[in-house]
């Protein structure tokens, strides 16, 4: 059976219990809430100045194991000076509230960013008393194998001040890395936003949202590398014996293990104190999907498929078990803490339809949020009489007219155990026309570079109001990858025209485009929008070898020669050598590239095809040390 805990949260991104039973709610815009008897406190017990674009923001939230007797409260967000980048820190507690007399101690900061998104921001103790943090990659993949810098890791540290003393002796890459980049645990991920650490064992579950094809749920141990970029989801392990594959991956299409899904982005094991879950739960660990809205549990004992626990949830993006033995769940896209207990498998309403007051020739949409035992079914009626067709859990009326005002809208919901009706939800219509929208600039044939400006015009006229002001119109423009999105320009009212930067930084895909929207509102509060789709400019780039085939870096990854790449024209690419190296029996090591810099630059990606060459010589033999087999 599900419920609602409470409502009201903005932008939530992670979950806690404190050990007194209290949980804590870390929002994106810097509020850390409190969820006290199944209340949401109305003070924030912190509020950080914190960078937001894309994801960024407070992100992470953990207890100090003596936290009954110290009050330590640990968080992880990104910082906004000298440069963004993410840290963690330290707080105390005094009461439902952070202690105003002891000050912020900043205990790791991580590197400077250059992207706005996969950032990570988990933060869990574990068995050992170690904190330890997962980052994500800062959209540049060749960061996740490099140990010169703390992206695409999960690290584990000493929670101190003192870097030297943070750093545990038995950490696997204390002699082969510097500085804090000793801290490294794992490394090897994408964008591990969520991990889980299982009471009594300690074993290591992190979930890694994927790109093109899998998500993955990798069982973590000091110094294992979990491939990307030169792996995602399944591979031979003879092809990468170097590798750990991943303990269960799913792919983005539907499949017979799981359905489809986008993003892995929730993970907890079921080992309370107190079950309240059959025992068949105990020792399973539940994962939820961002997109699809689904839970699923696994043994992460057995070479199993993992079944499905609950569905329609509105954007999960993290999951705990209580100290009741509830499953809670923590819902971004209704600003939401649910949670699962065992009992009845009834459907059950968590989303009732709410009113609607439209327009005249505008529609409205009717929802309802179901929680309980999948698959549902979905009956909508009109007045108490079945709408034919009507059977999703939304569902958008036909154009209003005077006459549909006080027409009553409800769902009935069934599963295999019954069936629940919803409330009722009444049509207003007011006698007003909504506001037409125009976007002027850009249009649907014009293309971007990266590091070029965008601009934006356009304009918005209303048969009650005539032409719309600049301060009933805002923008906001979106920054697609495949099929998910990440915020590029927030909502930016009272502007009829402005500019984005758009970075030369970043995501290296050529499959993405930015999405403009522009919204007009009329002077009765009723709004329209329109948006249109600005494409890429792209372009190739071959890697090319003299003498043929051997092997170059392209952002800092290995690729064997001729390789050609299709990229956003003006997107910063790094290229690199591959030294020594041996193709037969013979050894090379480098000489020059085509562009006369040196072997390791930094081009942007060519307006035209362009191939580059990168020249090695032989070697009389060779290297000392060198070791005949993989080059990298």
């Amino acid at each position: 059976m599900d419920m609602t805990v409470v409502t009201g949260l903005q932008q939530p991104t992670a979950m806690q219990f404190a050990p007194d039973g209290r949980l804590f709610v870390t929002q994106q815009l810097g509020e850390l809430r409190v969820i006290k008897d199944g209340l949401l406190l109305s003070t924030p017990f912190l509020t950080l100045d914190v960078a937001t674009e894309g994801e960024r923001g407070l992100l992470g939230v953990a207890f100090d194991p003596a936290f009954a007797t110290n009050q330590f409260v640990y968080v992880f967000y990104t910082a906004k000076t000298p440069a963004p980048h993410n840290r963690i820190s330290r707080f105390t507690a005094r009461g439902d509230v952070v202690d105003p007399s002891i000050p912020e101690v900043v205990i790791l900061d991580f590197d400077d960013l250059t992207a706005y998104n996969h950032n990570g921001g988990a933060l869990h103790f574990g068995q050992d008393g170690k904190l330890y943090a997962a980052h994500g990659d800062n959209t540049l993949s060749g960061h996740a194998q490099s140990l010169s810098n703390l992206f695409g890791k999960v690290i584990r540290m000493n929670p101190v001040a003192d870097p030297e003393a943070q750093v545990p002796d038995d950490n696997p890459f204390t002699t082969t890395a510097t500085g804090k980049n000793r801290l490294i645990w794992t490394l090897g991920l994408r964008n591990p936003f969520t991990f889980s650490i299982q009471p009594g064992t300690g074993l290591t579950l992190v979930n890694d949202v994927g790109e093109w094809t899998w998500e993955e749920i990798n069982q973590a141990a000091a110094g294992r590398n979990f491939g990307w970029p030169t792996t995602e989801g399944p591979f031979s392990g003879a092809s990468h014996p170097e590798l750990s594959n991943p303990l269960y991956a799913y792919s983005h299409a539907d499949n017979d293990d799981t359905p489809g899904g986008c993003a892995i982005t929730g993970g907890a094991f079921y080992n309370p104190l107190a079950p309240a879950f059959p025992a068949s739960y105990v020792g399973k660990y539940f994962f939820a999907d961002f997109c699809a809205g689904w839970i699923y549990v696994l043994d992460p004992a057995a070479e199993t498929a993992p079944t499905p626990f609950a569905g329609e949830l509105s954007y999960p993006v993290d999951l705990k078990v209580g100290p009741d033995g509830a499953l809670y769940y923590l819902s971004n896209g209704s600003g939401s803490v649910g949670k699962i207990v065992s009992g009845a498998s009834l459907p059950r309403i968590t989303q009732q339809p709410l009113p609607q007051l439209v327009s005249l020739a505008s529609t409205a949409t009717f929802s309802v949020g179901v929680t309980g035992t999948p698959p549902f079914s979905y009956q909508w009626q009109r007045n108490g009489v079945d709408i034919p067709g009507a059977i999703g859990p939304s569902y958008v009326t036909p154009p209003a007219v005077l006459a549909d005002a006080g027409t009553a809208y409800r769902c009935l919901v069934s599963n295999a155990s019954g069936t629940m009706m919803s409330n009722t939800a009444t049509l207003a219509v007011l006698e007003n026309v909504l506001p037409s929208t125009r976007i002027i600039t850009p249009t649907a044939d014009d293309r971007y570079s990266a590091g070029t400006t965008l601009s934006f015009s356009g304009s918005a006229t209303d048969p009650e109001d005539g032409v719309l002001p600049p301060a009933r119109l805002s923008w906001r423009i979106d920054f697609h990858h495949d099929t998910h999105l990440h915020p590029a320009m927030p909502e930016t009212p009272g502007l009829a025209s402005g500019s984005y930067t758009i970075p030369s930084l970043g995501e290296v895909s050529s499959h993405v485009w930015y999405r403009v929207h522009l919204k007009a509102t009329d002077s009765a509060g009723f709004s329209t929008s329109t948006f249109v789709d600005v494409q890429p400019n792209t372009s190739t780039m071959t890697l090319t070898s003299s003498p043929p085939g051997l092997s170059v870096l392209l952002d800092g990854q290995p690729v064997v020669t001729p390789k050609t790449v299709t990229g956003v024209v003006g997107v910063r690419r790094t290229l690199g050598v591959v030294v020594p190296q041996a193709l037969g029996d013979r050894y090379y090591r480098f000489e020059s590239w085509s562009t006369g810099l040196p072997a390791m630059h930094t081009i942007e990606t060519p307006s035209t095809p362009t191939t580059y060459v990168v020249t090695y010589t032989d070697l009389p033999s060779a290297p000392q040390g060198f070791r005949v087999g993989p080059t990298f």
